[in-house]
């Protein structure tokens, strides 16, 4: 599968949905590997049918489904048992061969939540024989808490700092030395790259996000050279630039924080198909677009980076001037010192929950 044709497919259709577990079709094949494993599934469905769910749906295909619970009773059923605290149960969770893409996009769903709904932690269960599962769930951070009477793994995420951008994500360390940047962006590239449901939140007021654009790993390739300077756990203050004839003083705006996870040059790879391999799963840009860059050699610079959390209030060009203090004569990629990032975060309001002081 051409996986840059599938990734923009499901980008330009929306497909992630929140609807009644009622309104599903309970006898869809997808839910057969579920029958197998949980006797009396379509009962615990049926029982559902006035909760919500999360599912991904491609050309009237169901390719993932979860269920979210919010818990806070002991639970002895779990050896060793939870006690009395609030958590968030990752209760039913499957996707398809897919995997990795869709895990991560479901995983940035429920990581967020865990944050913006205060829970204490998340957990999930699963069968040994899971092995992609797992090793994404430790991949972000998840660790195994104990086992229950069938033979599920119980894999739990809490407020624990693992100093690992995965792990930790997606929260962002600002207890270790590392440097910031304001990374320009062009308005159709952020369109795509980053949520507008996020954009247009208002002040105090979280939306919750289910676009697909809501991933957790991110690829822009930039001309900047100082992206040559960016070492993995640099953040990155993602700056829209101005809209067509709009001044850039009042449509630019800072949106946006990541972390960068790697930096690679086009150079180094040895013939398109890798670079596209590399940048399919993870970039706005289309196919042309990449053939492009790869004939031409430029833009040069790929960024990977994890997208940790957007700004509930977009910061101003002018304010990033007279009251951040940013005094570049070119935006494309400039330095921030500490304190100027720590203002962004604060002008930007964002929950304090995604930040580890």
């Amino acid at each position: 599968m051409n996986y840059i044709n599938f990734w923009r497919r499901i980008m330009e259709n929306d497909v992630i949905q929140k609807v009644k577990i009622a309104n599903l079709d309970f006898e869809n094949p997808f839910f057969d590997s579920l029958r197998d494993d949980y006797p009396g599934f379509n009962s615990w469905l049926s029982r559902k049918g006035g909760e919500d769910a999360y599912v991904l749906v491609d050309n009237n295909q169901l390719l993932g489904f979860l269920y979210l619970k919010d818990e806070k009773e002991a639970d002895d059923s779990i050896i060793p048992s939870f006690d009395m605290r609030r958590r968030l149960k990752i209760g039913t969770f499957k996707i398809d061969s897919h995997g990795t893409v869709l895990g991560q996009r479901f995983l940035s769903i429920i990581l967020r939540k865990m944050l913006n709904d205060g829970h204490d932690f998340t957990y999930v269960t699963l069968f040994p024989k899971q092995t992609g599962l797992v090793n994404l769930f430790e991949k972000f951070g998840f660790r195994q808490w104990g086992t229950k009477s069938n033979g599920e793994l119980v894999y739990f995420k809490d407020l624990a700092v693992l100093n690992d951008i995965y792990k930790d994500f997606p929260r962002l360390s600002l207890q270790c030395p590392t440097k910031k940047y304001l990374l320009s962006i062009f308005p159709q590239y952020h369109t795509k790259m980053f949520p507008e449901s996020q954009l247009r939140t208002e002040r105090h007021h979280y939306v919750e996000d289910l676009s697909v654009t809501n991933s957790s790993e991110k690829i822009y390739i930039s001309a900047a050279r100082q992206v040559l300077e960016m070492r993995p756990g640099d953040h990155i203050v993602i700056y829209r630039t101005a809209e067509r004839d709009i001044p850039a003083e009042f449509s630019s705006v800072a949106s946006t924080i990541c972390t960068v996870s790697e930096i690679r040059q086009i150079t180094d790879f040895e013939n398109f198909d890798k670079f596209q391999e590399y940048c399919g799963k993870g970039t706005i840009f289309s196919q042309e677009e990449l053939e492009k860059f790869w004939y031409n050699q430029y833009p040069k610079y790929i960024i990977k980076m994890l997208y940790n959390v957007s700004l509930n209030k977009r910061i101003i060009r002018r304010d990033l001037r007279d009251i951040v203090g940013i005094n570049a004569q070119r935006w494309t990629c400039v330095e921030l010192s500490d304190n100027q990032f720590r203002d962004i975060l604060e002008m930007g309001e964002i929950n304090e929950s995604f930040i580890i002081n």
